[in-house]
């Protein structure tokens, strides 16, 4: 599986223990940035990560900012981009088995780097469920069809 990975500068040190963690696993992981702890602006990443998956360049992605929040409001911009902001694994596994999030947004400030890992695990070990939960993913992307 090839995971895009973002973040602007307040997520940088958890975007690299997660890149690692990744590639440790035999993940292939495209580095979206940022490439330091330089101040920078989290849209320009999440687009970035959020065009690779929509794109399908990747199948899934993660961003990681201050708090997830600003990551998952951009990438939810994008057409066919379902991005999940998780602060603990039955959030992560509930996104995957119900909505079928393809991009997992995490906040730095907000949770350790011991829980960010066991939630990116989870997140990408677990399949989406289908059965009644396709129906509401569908009228999701119908939703897009209509607003984006």
């Amino acid at each position: 599986m090839i995971v895009a990975l973002g973040s602007d500068h307040a997520g940088f040190p958890l975007k690299e223990k997660i890149k690692e963690h990744l590639l440790e696993r035999g993940y292939e992981v495209l580095d979206m940035g940022t490439t330091s702890r330089d101040s920078t602006h989290y849209p320009i990443f999440a687009k970035e990560v959020a065009l690779s998956v929509q794109e399908g360049r990747a199948q899934r992605g993660i961003l990681i900012c201050g708090t997830g929040i600003g990551m998952s409001i951009t990438a939810n911009k994008f057409r066919g981009v379902r991005a999940a902001l998780c602060c603990n694994e039955y959030m992560a596994r509930m996104s995957r088995l119900h909505n079928d999030a393809n991009v997992l947004c995490l906040g730095d400030r907000v949770i350790g780097e011991e829980l960010a890992l066991a939630i990116v695990d989870v997140w990408l070990e677990t399949p989406f469920e289908g059965g009644r939960h396709e129906k509401r993913v569908d009228l999701i992307k119908e939703i897009e069809k209509e607003n984006l």
